[in-house]
């Protein structure tokens, strides 16, 4: 019997902190992801414009359009995509906030990568 092909999973990591921004990719690349960056929110919208992606990690706060906005825009364009929230806010309610606004998953910075890991394979 053949083995199945799998399809590659499309990363976009969306962070205006440069290091963040790195450690994620880096994390997720380790495991076998196809991994793109944007540092502002409308850099993430010309690459989900352009390439499909599974799955988008995005900072809440950065210059610019802020992370609720493009949440709320992926979620209204392509609703197939899943978004983890990353953030320094720690308040219960702030977490509650953005998965009502369209997040499907909230991480607090600082996380490690074992922690970004399993939030991305129960999201896909």
């Amino acid at each position: 019997m053949k083995p199945e092909l799998q399809k590659s999973i499309n990363v976009l990591v969306v962070d205006d902190e440069k290091i963040m921004q790195a450690s994620c990719c880096r994390v997720l690349e380790k495991e076998g992801y196809t991994v793109s960056s944007a540092d502002s929110g409308e850099a993430a919208l010309e690459q989900c414009d352009r390439k499909s992606f599974d799955l988008v990690l995005l900072d809440l706060k950065m210059p610019g359009m802020g992370g609720i906005e493009i949440t709320q825009r992926i979620k209204r364009q392509y609703d197939w995509i899943k978004i983890i929230i990353l953030t320094s806010k720690n308040q219960e309610s702030d977490e509650f906030w953005g998965m009502k606004q369209g997040a499907d998953a909230y991480m607090t910075k600082p996380f490690d990568g074992s922690e970004l890991l399993a939030k991305a394979v129960s999201l896909l």
